[in-house]
């Protein structure tokens, strides 16, 4: 008899932390640029850099991009961008320099304020969540390899395991050439752009995967004549096509995080020679995770008719995954711009998920954040024409995933599908938002496994005090494997003389049951 092993691979979660650091920096105007008379809206990107683990911490180097649009002192509209540097160590008990690492991480305040007409204050405040994993590796016992003299009887259950199939980064890049409507004027020069994401979709194929979503522009220019005012085009670009991956299968359960790396949007001339079309130029960064679903069936007991087998047992951990599934949550609020003018238009809407809290609650978590949402529109105030505000608006969502308590692990990727912004009546706006959110909710499960087993003679003297044959009433907590386990005979014999026809006991059945020594029935205690 020898027990038949299973190595099982998979990633373990080694250390988990999170912290926040606050960017704080003044900037200059330029001499170049004009003075400032008010900031009207600022957006900012984290890019990291370097990631570099060592003992008990991980160093994080990078940049903060932002780019500030202000209204000038003498009438119109600038934009100042800049850079703040951080290097950032973040401790993580138990962490080594071999252990893989993945940082995430959220801009989740940015503020810019003047200092004074040529002097800018900007603050920053962002999130970065560090998971340490480490490949482990589990040898259990997934069955016996027997003869037939052997007289063993074995017990096998099954295991849910999730493990890492694929984890690595790729770019998707995206390009496009944007022509102006034909109401609008030739651009003279661009003044603001942006690039954002929507409704991002990636999922899992046969060694590829499939990449869709909308790239959202927006842009302020200034239009070719004399008193021409600031033109404006926003834009939904919807893009979808197919990146190379080996190891990808339909079968493999996503988490991937999707970001804009890089991002150009340039003025150009069209056929006739006029400054009416835009090249653009995205980089998206794709944090590949692809966890693979395993049901092993590994060995939980047995015993045998012929010898004593002692099943030599230690604790295994593994991960199971509970739910992997998609929070969609709506947000519907009407809200007023504080504007003494009269609000003629919205040039543009943006918005940033911010997730604040995560609670487990019965079968499921809990989601609390906010929508922060960015207005840009258009006012009768001829001196200040273009004006911005912010609103933030709270939502909550519950994801379900049953089992789930205060030692599941989750990963939350947060994002925002659709957005609008209309106009309602006087200064009001009516502000509709779908917010989706991706859940990955694991499990650590402890348990026993069969690593060995120690073989004795039988003990003849227990034997022989155990009745040749009985009669017995099945328990509440019974089952077959137990009943024959606990008087030394075997399942089929307890089904063929009680001619189970489904195999199957229940509470309150009576049995006969007849004591087995190797092969041989024990009826010497008749």
């Amino acid at each position: 008899m020898e027990l038949v092993r299973k190595q099982i691979h998979m990633n373990r979660m080694k250390g988990r932390a999170s912290t926040q650091i606050t960017l704080d920096d003044d900037f200059i105007v330029p001499d170049t640029m004009d003075d400032m008379a008010q900031v009207l809206l600022q957006t900012g990107d984290i890019t990291v850099e370097a990631v570099k683990p060592m003992t008990e911490k991980v160093q994080i180097k990078g940049k903060l991009d932002f780019q500030v649009l202000y209204q000038k002192e003498e009438g119109g509209l600038q934009a100042l961008a800049g850079s703040i540097p951080f290097d950032e160590t973040v401790n993580v008990p138990g962490l080594s320099d071999r252990d893989d690492v993945n940082v995430s991480w959220n801009l989740e305040d940015l503020k810019a304020d003047m200092i004074h007409s040529r002097k800018l204050g900007v603050k920053a405040l962002a999130g970065f969540l560090v998971q340490a994993e480490v490949l482990a590796e589990e040898t259990a016992a997934a069955d016996v390899d027997r003869e037939p003299q052997d007289a063993v009887q074995v017990r096998t259950e099954p295991v849910e395991i999730a493990s890492i199939a694929v984890r690595r980064r790729d770019t998707y890049r995206i390009q496009e050439e944007v022509t102006l409507p034909a109401n609008k004027p030739n651009v003279d020069r661009l003044l603001w752009k942006e690039m954002g994401l929507r409704g991002i979709n990636v999922r899992p194929m046969d060694k590829k995967l499939y990449v869709s979503g909308d790239l959202m522009i927006f842009l302020l220019y200034q239009g070719e004549g004399e008193n021409t005012p600031v033109q404006w085009l926003e834009e939904s670009i919807p893009f979808s096509g197919e990146l190379e991956l080996a190891e990808s299968s339909e079968d493999l359960v996503p988490m991937i995080q999707v970001r804009i790396a890089h991002k150009e949007l340039e003025a150009k001339p069209d056929y006739d020679g006029e400054m009416r079309e835009f090249g653009l130029d995205a980089v998206l960064d794709l944090d590949i995770r692809l966890y693979q679903e395993e049901e092993a069936t590994l060995l939980s007991d047995l015993y045998s008719t012929r010898e004593e087998l002692q099943p030599i047992t230690q604790i295994a951990e593994f991960q199971k995954i509970l739910a992997k599934n998609a929070c969609k949550c709506k947000v519907a609020e009407k809200v007023s711009l504080n504007d003494s003018n009269s609000v003629l238009q919205i040039c543009r809407s943006d918005g940033a998920v911010k997730l604040d809290e995560v609670s487990v609650q019965e079968d499921g978590l809990l989601l609390e954040g906010v929508l922060e949402v960015s207005l840009l529109y258009l006012t009768s105030d001829d001196s200040a024409s273009i004006q911005a505000e912010s609103f933030t608006l709270p939502f909550q969502c519950s994801a379900t995933a049953g089992g789930v308590d205060e030692t599941s692990i989750y990963q939350i990727i947060p994002g925002l599908e659709q957005m609008t912004a209309v106009m309602m009546g006087g200064n009001g706006v009516e502000i509709k938002a779908v917010i989706n959110l991706e859940v990955l909710v694991q499990q650590p499960v402890r348990q026993p496994v069969i690593t060995g087993v120690e073989r004795q003679p039988l003990d003849l003297e227990k034997l022989q005090k155990l009745p040749g044959i009985v009669g017995y009433i099945v328990q509440p907590e019974d089952d077959l494997w137990g009943i024959a386990k606990k008087f030394h005979t075997t399942m089929d014999t307890v089904i063929q003389t009680n001619e189970l026809a489904d195999g199957q006991v229940k509470a309150g059945q009576k049995l006969i049951l007849v004591k087995e020594i190797g092969n041989t029935h024990d009826f010497s205690n008749l």
